[in-house]
C-alpha cells in the first residue's frame, strides 16, 4: 500500500512541471484573445457618428439663433422686437457658460436618483479620448448644451413684452441649474424616470412640457400685458416668424435625429417621422381654422407646424409612419384648442403661445408616445402592441415634470420679484422694451 502510494505521488510529481508548463502555454495563448474580447467590447469613435453629431449640434443651435429668435420677433409689437431677439441672445450667451461650468455635471454625472453630482464641473474628466458611446463626449456636452438653451429661451413667449432684462437673465440662471439639469437627469442622465422606463427620445418632458409650464407659471405671476384687449396686439413682421418658423422646422431634424447619437437606420426614422408628423400637424392646424374662421393664416399654420415639430418630439425613435401621422393630427387640434379655448377660458396671458403650443404639444406626444411605440422602431413596446402600462409611465413622466416645473418656478419667480422684482414699469411697457431697456429701435 505504501509503494503504491509512492509511486502515485512521485507521478504526480512528475506531471507538475508539465501541467504547469501546459497551463502556461494556454495563458499566453487566452491574453491576446481576452484582451482582443475586451478592447473590442470597450466604446471606440466612430467617425461618421461624431461628423453626424457635430452637424446635429449645429442645427440645433440654430434653432435658438436665429430660428426661435426671429419666431418670437416677428410676433411681438414693432416696439418689442429688439428686447426680444436680446433675450434669446442674452440666454444662449449666459446659460452656455452655466451649463460648462455645472449644469452637464448635475445633468449627466453620478449622482442620486434625482440630479447629478458635480463630479464633472468645469468639465473635469473631459478631454480628447473621454466618451460617449460613439463619440467624443465633449460633441455631447455641445449636443446637450443646445438644448439646454433653447429650454429657457422658449420660456420666453410666456412673459413677452412684459418682464426686466435683469430678472430674466436671473431667473433663466437658476431655472437652468435647479429645474431643467434636473428633469434632464430624471430622463437621460440616470434618474429615476429613465429607470422607470419613461420613453423620451428627444425632450418631450425635458424640453416642451418644461419650458411650456414654466412659461404658462411666468405669464400668470407676471399678469397681463397692459393694453390687452383694448391695445393691438397682432404680430408686428410675420415674414420674420415664417423665416423662424422654416428655421426650426430644419433645425428640429438635428434635435431629433440627432437624438439618435449616431447615423443609423434610428437617425434615419426619427428623421422621417418628425417630418411626416409636422407637415401632418400644419395641415390640420390649417384646415381647422379654416373651417372655423373662413379664412387659413400663415401664423396659423406656422404654429401648427411648431405644435407637430414638439409633439413627435418624444416619440420619433418609437414609432413607426402611422403613428407619426396620428401624434401630427392629434398635436395640430390641441394645440389650436390649447392658443385658443383654452387660453380664453382661464384668462391668462400667455403671450406668444408657450404653453398652448409647447405645453400643451408636449403634454400630447408624450401620452401618444406610450400608445404609438412599437417594438420594431424603438425596441419599445406600447398600447397599440398591448402593453398598456408604458401609458401610465409616460402619464408619471408627465405629471411628476408639470408639478416640479410649476412648483420651483412659481417660487424662484415670487423670491425674485421681492429682490429686484420682475415687472418692467407701466411707462416703460407703454413706451415700449426696445428704447427704454436697450437703447435701441426698430425704424
Amino acid at each position: 500500500m505504501k509503494m503504491t502510494l509512492s509511486h502515485r505521488l512521485g507521478g504526480l510529481a512528475a506531471a507538475v512541471p508539465a501541467l504547469l508548463a501546459s497551463g502556461w502555454a494556454h495563458a499566453q495563448d487566452a491574453a491576446p484573445a481576452a484582451a482582443e474580447a475586451a478592447e473590442a467590447a470597450a466604446p471606440t469613435l466612430d467617425r461618421g457618428d461624431t461628423a453626424w453629431l457635430l452637424v446635429a449640434t449645429l442645427l440645433v443651435l440654430m434653432m435658438t439663433l436665429p430660428g426661435l429668435a426671429l419666431f418670437y420677433g416677428g410676433m411681438v409689437r414693432k416696439k418689442n422686437v429688439l428686447s426680444i431677439l436680446m433675450q434669446c441672445f442674452a440666454i444662449v450667451s449666459v446659460l452656455s457658460v452655466i451649463w460648462m461650468v455645472a449644469g452637464y455635471s448635475l445633468a449627466f454625472s453620478e449622482g442620486s436618483p434625482f440630479v447629478g453630482g458635480l463630479s464633472k464641473m468645469f468639465l473635469a474628466g473631459v478631454n480628447l479620448d473621454s466618451l460617449t458611446g460613439t463619440i467624443p463626449e465633449s460633441l455631447f456636452v455641445m449636443f446637450q448644451l443646445t438644448f439646454a438653451v433653447i429650454t429657457p429661451a422658449l420660456i420666453v413667449g410666456g412673459f413677452a413684452d412684459r418682464m426686466k432684462f435683469s430678472s430674466m437673465l436671473v431667473f433663466m440662471s437658476f431655472w437652468l441649474l435647479l429645474v431643467y439639469a434636473p428633469i434632464c437627469h430624471w430622463v437621460w442622465g440616470g434618474g429615476f424616470l429613465m429607470t422607470e422606463g419613461v420613453l423620451d427620445f428627444a425632450g418631450g418632458t425635458v424640453v416642451h412640457i418644461n419650458a411650456g409650464v414654466a412659461g404658462l407659471v411666468s405669464a400668470i405671476v407676471l399678469g397681463r400685458r397692459s393694453g390687452t384687449g383694448s391695445e393691438n396686439m397682432a404680430p408686428h413682421n410675420l415674414v420674420l416668424t415664417m423665416i423662424g418658423a422654416s428655421l426650426l422646422w430644419v433645425g428640429w431634424f438635428g434635435f431629433n435625429a440627432g437624438s439618435a447619437l449616431a447615423a443609423n437606420g434610428n437617425a434615419a426614422m426619427a428623421m422621417l417621422t418628425t417630418h411626416s408628423a409636422t407637415a401632418m400637424a400644419a395641415m390640420t392646424w390649417m384646415l381647422v381654422e379654416w373651417a372655423m374662421r373662413g379664412k387659413p393664416s400663415l401664423l396659423g399654420i406656422l404654429s401648427g407646424a411648431v405644435a407637430g415639430l414638439v409633439a413627435i418630439t418624444p416619440a420619433c425613435g418609437f414609432v413607426d409612419l402611422k403613428g407619426a401621422l396620428i401624434i401630427g393630427a392629434v398635436s395640430g387640434l390641441a394645440c389650436y384648442w390649447g392658443v385658443s379655448g383654452l387660453k380664453r377660458m382661464f384668462g391668462y396671458d400667455d403671450a406668444l403661445d408657450c404653453f398652448g403650443v409647447h405645453g400643451v404639444g408636449g403634454i400630447v406626444g408624450a401620452i401618444l408616445t406610450g400608445v404609438f411605440a412599437v417594438e420594431a422602431i424603438g425596441g419599445k413596446v406600447g398600447l397599440i402592441e398591448g402593453n398598456a402600462a408604458q401609458v401610465g409611465l409616460q402619464a408619471l413622466g408627465v405629471g411628476v415634470t408639470m408639478v416640479y416645473t410649476a412648483i420651483v418656478s412659481y417660487i424662484l419667480l415670487k423670491i425674485i420679484d421681492v429682490a429686484i422684482g420682475l415687472r418692467v414699469s407701466p411707462e416703460v411697457e407703454v413706451e415700449g422694451l426696445d428704447y427704454a431697456l436697450h437703447g435701441e429701435t426698430v425704424h
